[in-house]
Parts: structure tokens; sequence; C-alpha cells
């Protein structure tokens, strides 16, 4: 029973990802069919956004990937593919975009943000640090008649 779950948790997941891909999409040649499978997985659909070309349903991503597979048929080589779709939807379309000036915020924007708020967490902790409460370090009388008794010093030992 549970070999039988195992291999179904197995079949679901090797069959979601090759769920997207149509039969009508599958290039003849298997080597450049296999070249176009490892291309799709670094190419975003533009439509879902966090899902590559290669696991996403939707119609813009079939273009796509449809697109991948045709200019590996005229001859591009993988970076001339990539390349060319950078050329015509921006550097967006690859899940991992180039670091360059234009992608910086991308790539940096993160941590610059993660620094600033530690900054200001440090700053707003530090000077809470040097807060002295009004009535300063004294206690009144009272207060410190009651500390005495809890302690179990005797009152006439108070000046």
């Amino acid at each position: 029973m549970i070999r039988a779950a195992v291999l179904c948790a197995l079949l679901l997941t090797f069959a979601s990802a090759a769920g997207a891909v149509e039969p009508s999409e599958v290039l003849d040649d298997p080597m450049l069919e296999s070249r176009a499978r490892a291309l799709s997985t670094h190419i975003r659909c533009l439509v879902c956004q966090n899902q590559s070309i290669d696991d996403s349903n939707a119609d813009l991503a079939r273009d796509l990937r449809i697109l991948v597979r045709e200019r590996l048929v005229a001859g591009d080589s993988d970076q001339g593919v990539l390349d060319y779709l950078s050329s015509r939807y921006g550097d967006f379309v690859l899940l991992k975009p180039p670091i360059k000036p234009e992608t910086w915020a991308l790539w940096f924007g993160p941590i610059g943000i993660f620094l600033l708020a530690f900054a200001g967490a440090a700053f707003y902790f530090r000077g809470r640090r040097h807060v002295v409460p009004q009535g300063g370090d004294q206690l009144a009388a009272d207060e410190a008649r009651q500390l005495s008794q809890l302690l179990g010093e005797d009152d006439e030992q108070q000046p």
C-alpha cells in the first residue's frame, strides 16, 4: 500500500513538470527538443511571472515555447535564443536576469532595503537605551519602605 502511494506521488511529480508542453510543440529532433526544454526552464512566463514557460499553461507561454523551438530549428545558439527574447521582451523575460546597471535595483534592492531596516532599528533601539525615566533613580519614601519590608530589613536601619 505504501509503495503504491509513493509510486503515485512520484508519477504526479513528474507529470506536473511535463504537463505544460503539448505534444504538438515537441520537436522531432531529440537533441533540439532537449535544448528547448532546458532553455524553457530559464525563461519567465510573462503572464504567471513566477513560473517558467516550461511549467506554465498560459497561451503566451505556449507562444514563447514555440518561438524558442523555431529559433533553435533556424540554427540559433542557446545564448542567441535568450538574447533574442531579451531584446524583444526585456530582461524581465529571463528568470535570472544579468547583473548590469539596469537590473541593479532588482538584484541589490532587497539587500539595500534590509540594510536600511536594520540601520533604522539599530538607531531606534540605541536611542531608547539612553532615555532616563522622569523622577531619576530615586525611590519614593513609601517605595523604599515597601522594598525594605520585602527584603526583610528593619525600618529602623533606614535613614
